[in-house]
């Protein structure tokens, strides 16, 4: 089961707190602010790590009713500084986001992503992407944090929740071929 939790805030905090899917905080007058899911995940922590950050471009072929396509257009899939193009399906529209790898830890099995360029700029100043992959405490499987930080362009801008079920549903998806490759 995914928790959901949204905290806008006047800064991003570094480390989320914790609270349930059911009671989301929201301050409508915050610009700046934070959205993330825990999705519960039968794969290895590492195996759905490498997936995005050495295996990207096989996204597509495993989720292709999300990832139309991923492109690396300079640099090296799990080093900094690189520049991803990801095509993805969102609310039935195809969007596209240039993102620049901001930090890779294989050891936290944890990637993060800015956004420069596409659709999500449209409506926000700044947006980060941030996945970490926990193995679970006392069994099998493992816990996908998608953790996205971001200021809107606008008061009249919505926070990004709808890219929560986005997310937990590729993620899903991806979870269910790695499995089938085991």
């Amino acid at each position: 089961m995914a928790e959901v939790e949204t905290k806008p805030e006047t800064k991003a905090a570094t480390e989320p707190e914790t609270k349930a899917a059911t009671e989301p905080e929201t301050k409508a007058d915050s610009m700046v602010g934070e959205v993330w899911i825990d999705v519960d995940i039968k794969a290895s922590a590492e195996k759905f790590h490498h997936m995005f950050a050495k295996r990207p471009h096989h996204v597509s072929n495993v989720t292709p009713r999300h990832i139309g396509g991923v492109e690396l257009h300079e640099g090296e899939w799990d080093k900094v500084g690189s520049i991803v193009l990801w095509n993805y399906i969102h609310e039935g529209k195809a969007k596209v986001a240039k993102d620049r790898i901001e930090a890779v830890d294989p050891e936290k099995n944890l990637i993060k992503f800015r956004v420069i360029e596409g659709d999500v700029l449209k409506e926000y100043k700044t947006f980060w992407i941030t996945l970490q992959v926990t193995p679970k405490q006392g069994g099998p499987g493992s816990v996908a944090r998608w953790h996205l930080e971001y200021e809107r362009s606008d008061e009249k801008v919505a926070h990004p929740e709808t890219l929560l079920p986005f997310l937990e549903s590729m993620s899903k998806e991806i979870d269910e071929h790695l499995l089938s490759t085991e």
